[in-house]
């Protein structure tokens, strides 16, 4: 019986690191959806402000701020498409890097 505790332990600890991967994923396609979708000004501040929803730990903010997503709509707004594009791919790439990864 005791064999099964830690079992029990090791299990959830295993389903809640899942749990976060898919939260992970989750904001990865977010992310592809504001690409694909940089025509459409009120779906990418949706997802924006979805994103700012979730917390990046690895830099101790949102993963995308209100100042970023303000920003990325000025330049919607304003037609700069690239430089909103680039944002969101530096807002990505940020995102999807951790401390102690070699990629």
């Amino acid at each position: 019986m005791a064999d099964s505790e830690p079992d029990d332990a090791d299990e959830r600890r295993h389903r809640k690191g899942l749990k976060f991967r898919r939260r992970d994923d989750y904001a990865v396609e977010l992310f592809r959806e504001a690409q694909a979708n940089l025509e459409d000004l009120q779906r990418v501040n949706r997802i924006l402000l979805e994103l700012g929803r979730f917390y990046n730990p690895y830099i101790n903010a949102p993963i995308v701020d209100l100042a970023t997503r303000r920003r990325i709509i000025e330049l919607l707004e304003r037609s700069e498409v690239e430089e909103a594009r680039q944002i969101i791919d530096e807002r990505l790439t940020l995102y999807s890097q951790s401390p102690g990864t070699e990629d």
